[in-house]
């Protein structure tokens, strides 16, 4: 419950916004996928005023997994037809106004619905898929996703992964502590104006994973050829999450990023 989560603010890196939020969110089944890519591949892909992030001198895009539940608004309950599905998302690391935060490049759903508000109200480039994401009795999740937006570059990943090693929690200064501790996402609008949308979870409860990747086509509509190395894996079982609404960064902010 956000009520249960919201006092436990201790790992964070800055304090909870002052507005009250405005949507809770579940997520179970992540898979966090990380490969590491030259910041000089990334830059021309991302925003002008956002500035790329960078562990040790490398830059990281994920592909991400997951299921969503008990979506819904403050005040009001979560409803089956609009707050559980699959998502997918592909996404990198970025700072804006002194604030480390994650830039999405896509986010599938499989709730047309969803998609919709999600692209109006938080100018996220959310597109439709077909999905499937079931965990077996053994823990194993079994995977897939087929983008069905017209108009839209084909993309797809399937696959089956688990957890390996218990839950550990991150550690301040380690590669997974920086991608994974992150409660701000950003996105800008046609003009270059750039919005933040804040976030609030507890540390997330990771485990070290393995995965049986057989497709996974997520990237290359972006232009990003992923290296010929082993992804990092982690794997979440659960988080629930606090969202705010969007608001503006300003230049000024912007440049101390």
């Amino acid at each position: 419950m956000i009520r249960d989560i919201l006092p436990q603010t201790a790992h964070r890196p800055w304090p909870l916004p002052e507005k009250p939020w405005a949507m809770a969110q579940t997520w179970s089944e992540l898979l966090f996928m990380h490969w590491p890519l030259k910041p000089e591949v990334l830059r021309p892909l991302i925003p002008a005023a956002l500035t790329p992030d960078t562990f040790d001198g490398e830059a990281w895009i994920a592909v991400v997994p997951f299921h969503m539940s008990h979506v819904h608004p403050r005040l009001l309950p979560a409803v089956p037809w609009l707050s559980f599905f699959p998502e997918l998302n592909v996404r990198t690391y970025v700072k804006a106004g002194g604030k480390a935060g994650v830039y999405f490049f896509s986010l599938e759903a499989a709730n047309p619905l969803a998609v919709s508000i999600a692209r109006s109200l938080y100018r996220l480039p959310y597109f439709n898929a077909a999905m499937r994401c079931q965990k077996l009795p053994s823990g194993e999740v079994h995977y897939r996703s087929d983008r069905t937006h017209r108009g839209a570059p084909t993309a797809g990943f399937s696959g089956r992964y688990r957890p390996v090693e218990a839950v550990k929690l991150t550690t301040p200064g380690s590669l997974e502590h920086w991608f994974s501790e992150r409660y701000a996402l950003y996105t800008t609008d046609r003009t270059g104006g750039v919005y933040r949308g804040e976030i609030h979870h507890v540390q997330w409860p990771l485990q070290r994973a393995e995965a049986d990747i057989e497709r996974n086509t997520m990237t290359a509509g972006h232009g990003i050829t992923l290296p010929d190395v082993p992804p990092l894996l982690h794997y979440a079982d659960r988080i629930e999450v606090a969202v705010w609404p969007l608001e503006g960064v300003s230049q000024d902010r912007q440049a101390a990023g």
